[in-house]
């Protein structure tokens, strides 16, 4: 918990003065109509209250940077784990979805409950995201048996290829246009700083084959998980 809150802290704190002072990223790729990245991720989605909570938070945003990308209530999630990054290169006819279902139904064995406590903001240079906190060490022990079972598979999966996975965060705004004051949008992520979003049990995964945005116009479902 406290590594994940310092690593937060870091993160807010270098892209704040990163994007204040203007030297943020803007994600081209957001508008892009044939941008054909695809992947395969198992997620984890918030509750309603804690949507309407994170809807509070992105209308007070869209009032000085409306033209930014909002992800909608339907595309707001915590990755568990990318079990295929995406990549132009990657199609669901490549797999077998029935094998990743398997082996992720042997993963969850043991899981027992996933609590999840979302609590205050933070960026990166091209984005805001939602701080999120597992209440104990149920969803990295999750990730790790992720990990080894899909490792001694021999399936397809790129897992921790760009990054090793630790947090458990929710993007929800993304530059995709020159932003009107940096500024100000910082002084509105500082103001929620340490808003208490709410928290939730997890009461199922999904595995889904997804855009880079996760979008639910171009997700599919291939899997559902239930938690006891």
């Amino acid at each position: 918990m406290n590594d994940l809150t310092e690593h937060y802290n870091q993160l807010f704190e270098t892209s704040a003065k990163t994007i204040t002072a203007g030297k943020y990223s803007i994600d081209l790729e957001l508008k892009n109509q044939s941008d054909s990245r695809f992947g395969i991720t198992l997620l984890i989605r918030p509750n309603e209250e804690i949507k309407a909570n994170i809807e509070h938070f992105i209308h007070e945003l869209k009032k000085v940077e409306p033209e930014q990308y909002f992800y909608p209530d339907s595309d707001i999630h915590i990755t568990v784990m990318s079990i295929i990054s995406c990549s132009e290169n990657f199609t669901l006819n490549q797999i077998s979805p029935k094998e990743y279902i398997e082996i992720i139904c042997r993963s969850l064995v043991d899981v027992d409950k996933i609590k999840i406590h979302y609590k205050g903001v933070t960026a990166s240079p091209s984005a805001l995201m939602i701080q999120g906190f597992p209440r104990d060490e149920t969803l990295n022990n999750l990730r790790n048996k992720l990990r080894e079972n899909f490792k001694n598979s021999g399936l397809q999966q790129s897992m921790d290829t760009r990054y090793s996975i630790f947090t458990a965060h929710s993007t929800i705004m993304r530059f995709q246009e020159k932003l009107h004051n940096p500024k100000k949008l910082i002084e509105i992520a500082q103001k929620f700083r340490d808003y208490d979003f709410g928290e939730f049990d997890v009461k199922n995964l999904e595995l889904v084959y997804n855009d880079w945005y996760q979008r639910k116009s171009t997700t599919k479902v291939l899997g559902d998980f239930g938690l006891r």
